[in-house]
């Protein structure tokens, strides 16, 4: 895709170009971890021991506490992704080394979640083979294609995802008597994709909730997910996930209420807002210091903005 500076009403294309090492890639994304991926950083070339005789490229830590590796290439090439898959394996037996980095990064206080991992692939472009071979392969993987331009532009694009490749999970939405709740079902229609290992499901969020409240989730649901077809919907223990690179919202779903957290600052929400709270400094499940408290279809309305804002942040 072409980009264009715009000067006045003139447009004058940008010039592509590529970095003269592979590490300047690297150095720039793991400087840059919580603007790209919202991740922190933990190691870099990190050894897999003598026996493995490998380094992986950069380790990180998610906004939920699961493990990310992530591998780069300036060139396109298939030991990428046979890297990948390879350090991924190795990371699930060696857990005990992943969480001793961890503590040496960020301190003891920080507790691992092991229920995903995430791989992230990063390079110029991929072979059809490629893209075909970790369909096969199942593996939860992601690939990114970058473009570098010479206003000092830096694109990035995920290009696939195995859990977006996966079947859709479609909420039954079922009451008591066996009927379909309408509402659900379009919002199940239209749902994002869940991670292919995903331990929870969003169907566990519905468990006991009144008809009410299962409307309300299918509307802010199908709202979020229609703001672009790469977000996706990422269950939790506590809460359900939408993301891109990084999450826009997390959503829990209370007896009374819907609670929604975003990835916005304090200072983005005008004193006056009404069913909002700063949560910076208060404990809560879903990521983001921004909650608002939902308990009808008006009250939601007023918070749609603000979700536009958080997925505009995060640079969909």
């Amino acid at each position: 895709m072409p980009i264009f500076d715009i000067s006045g009403d003139k447009l004058s294309s940008v010039e592509q170009k590529n970095f003269s090492f592979e590490k300047d890639l690297q150095l720039l994304i793991e400087k840059n971890l919580e603007t790209v991926f919202n991740c922190r950083f933990i190691a870099s070339e990190f050894s897999t021991g003598a026996q493995h005789a490998g380094r992986i490229d950069s380790l990180a830590l998610s906004e939920e506490d699961n493990p990310v590796i992530i591998e780069y290439k300036k060139v396109e090439s298939s030991e990428l992704i046979n890297q990948s898959l390879f350090y991924l394996h190795w990371i699930h037996d060696h857990k005990g080394d992943f969480e001793i980095a961890v503590q040496k990064a960020l301190g003891n206080g920080v507790k691992v979640d092991w229920s995903d991992v995430r791989v992230i692939c990063i390079a110029p472009n991929y072979k059809k083979y490629d893209l075909h071979a970790v369909q096969v392969m199942g593996a939860n993987i992601e690939l990114w294609k970058y473009r570098l331009f010479s206003n000092s532009s830096l694109y990035l694009e995920e290009v696939f995802h195995t859990a977006k490749s996966s079947a859709v999970t479609t909420p039954s939405a079922s009451t008591d008597n066996g009927y379909k709740n309408p509402v659900m079902v379009k919002a199940g229609k239209k749902a994002a994709l869940t991670r292919a290992t995903a331990t929870y499901t969003f169907n566990e969020r519905l468990k006991g909730k009144s008809d009410e409240i299962q409307e309300l989730t299918a509307t802010i649901r199908e709202f979020i997910i229609g703001l672009d077809e790469s977000i996706e919907e990422v269950p939790k223990k506590f809460y359900v996930a939408y993301k891109i690179s990084q999450n826009i919202a997390c959503m829990e779903v209370q007896g009374r209420n819907i609670k929604l957290f975003l990835k916005l600052k304090p200072s983005d929400i005008p004193e006056d807002t009404k069913n909002y709270r700063d949560v910076t400094s208060i404990g809560h499940y879903g990521t983001g210091d921004v909650e608002f408290t939902v308990s009808s279809e008006a009250e939601f309305e007023s918070v749609k903005d603000f979700i536009v804002m958080a997925y505009n942040r995060v640079g969909g």
